[in-house]
């Protein structure tokens, strides 16, 4: 059954759907690995494996991921009577579970999936590494002294390694795609307000956040999103529907694209590897052999230095709205000590900002997506970065607790373009197309205009098919 570790979940699903494994024999293998590899990565911190056998033994979702085990990323997706902590301390010591299982959750689970545990997350998901002081570091598989990002390392670790095809994850500066490009996957952030997040969530949540998954293949992805999209009746944000399935697109011809490649550190904070400039440009010149057309260019809008303060204000604004959800939630204040020092800083910051300044935050990104937009309808349909500004870089270079705001600078060299996607609506996907000679894994991004999803599910399938990783497989896995 450890065979099952190089199949994405496309085609564990066919097992099942022909009778050559049942669900629970999956969910067997599947928890089996997570035992072999977890003491080393640390990515599942909330094990759900009796839960898991008793939902494989009884008639499950007929979903098209019927059977296939999968994780649920410690940050939403909450699953009834399942403890919960969003990395936090102050839900670790209050012993919280969940009161119900969400909406977002409720989709994963009719669509077939059986969760087998929580993986470890950041705390809130406020940076780009899995380091939290509530559950300790997360490790890479692909070298377990280094990152595999954040928020959703620990879904990525995961999967990465083999014990899931498919880990549940979210993206609100970049935590989809960061973890993708560390461990090598695929990572795509849909639209904003193509995957709902209500009842659960404000409007507030919804401008920043998306959610989706990490997985191995283009075929997975496409596949979740599917069973995902859809907006909630009252819902003012909601991307317009596809012409057709997601999965109808793998294989499509996506036409001859015009596609702008975008190197510099358009936000100024920090240089770019050139590691990362490197992988950006073979896979320009792969797009080119294709037949697309490449020129190095890039929207003004995304320049514009300005944009981190706008991006810090309505993030530590979310922030504290998030916390005063959880002290709701356990009926008490979150006392000091039971937050990292970063999350108490950041906090204050968000409580000290003004309706004036968080207005003119709102503004500045509406005026970005529109400005995006604009540019995406002169002519151009994708725009191609590197993933990261940087290779998946040491643990406890960004997690620096004595120092909050020290980690927290760095990491805005390490996310020089993830956010730009979050703050215009686009969707963006990194894909796993390079290695630096240590043998970590280096994302390439593309980004297309807001509702195109079906656009880059063409080109990512095409650049997977040209250049195939799914034979890949790093130093630690089942």
């Amino acid at each position: 059954m450890n065979d099952q570790s190089r199949l994405d979940a496309t085609a564990q699903a066919e097992l099942v759907r022909t009778g050559a494994a049942s669900p629970l024999e999956l969910v067997d293998a599947a928890i089996n690995r997570i035992e072999k590899l977890n003491g080393e990565l640390n990515a599942v911190i909330h094990p759900r494996f009796d839960a898991a056998r008793d939902a494989a033994r009884r008639e499950l979702p007929d979903g098209p991921f019927r059977g296939v085990p999968m994780v649920f990323k410690d940050l939403l997706g909450s699953v009834e009577g399942d403890p919960i902590h969003e990395g936090m301390q102050f839900l670790k010591n209050a012993g919280w579970r969940a009161d119900h299982t969400d909406a977002l959750a409720r989709r994963y689970l009719d669509a077939g999936f059986v969760c087998v545990g929580r993986t470890n997350t950041p705390e809130l998901g406020l940076v780009p590494t899995t380091e939290p002081a509530a559950y300790g570091p997360t490790r890479n598989p692909w070298e377990t002294t280094h990152t595999p990002g954040g928020s959703s390392g620990g879904s990525a670790a995961a999967v990465a390694s083999g014990m899931v095809p498919v880990g549940h994850a979210n993206d609100g500066g970049g935590s989809i795609r960061i973890p993708a490009s560390c461990c090598g996957l695929v990572g795509l952030k849909p639209s904003r307000g193509r995957v709902s997040l209500g009842p659960d969530y404000s409007a507030l949540t919804d401008m920043l956040v998306a959610e989706l998954c990490v997985s191995r293949s283009v075929r997975d992805t496409a596949g979740v999103l599917d069973v995902l999209h859809g907006r909630r009746d009252g819902e003012t944000a909601s991307a317009p529907p596809p012409a057709r399935p997601y999965r109808d697109e793998l294989g499509a011809d996506p036409g001859r694209l015009r596609v702008a490649l975008l190197t510099h550190n358009p936000l100024e904070t920090g240089e770019v590897h050139a590691d990362c400039v490197a992988a950006a440009r073979d896979t320009a010149q792969l797009l080119e052999s294709l037949g697309h057309t490449v020129e190095e260019t890039y929207p003004a809008a995304v320049a514009r230095p300005e944009l981190v303060r706008h991006f810090t204000t309505l993030w530590s604004c979310m922030l504290v709205y998030n916390i005063h959800y959880w002290e709701r939630k356990v009926g008490r204040e979150a006392r000091s000590d039971e937050m990292e020092a970063l999350t108490w800083t950041l906090a204050e910051l968000g409580r000290g900002t003004s309706a004036s300044d968080y207005i003119d935050a709102q503004h500045a990104v509406d005026e970005m997506a529109r400005d995006v937009d604009a540019w995406f309808a002169s002519g151009y349909d994708l725009l191609l970065t590197p993933t990261l500004g940087e290779p998946p870089c040491l643990l406890g270079e960004m997690h620096t607790p004595d120092e909050p705001l020290r980690g927290f600078a760095r990491a805005a060299s390490f996310v020089a373009y993830t956010p730009l996607a979050n703050m215009a609506g686009t969707p963006a996907i990194s894909l796993p197309l390079a290695a630096n000679d240590a043998g970590l894994p280096i994302g390439s991004m593309l980004m297309a205009a807001y509702g195109r999803e079906d656009r880059l599910i063409r080109v990512a399938a095409q650049l997977e098919a040209a250049r195939p990783w799914s034979d890949r497989r790093p130093p630690v896995h089942a």
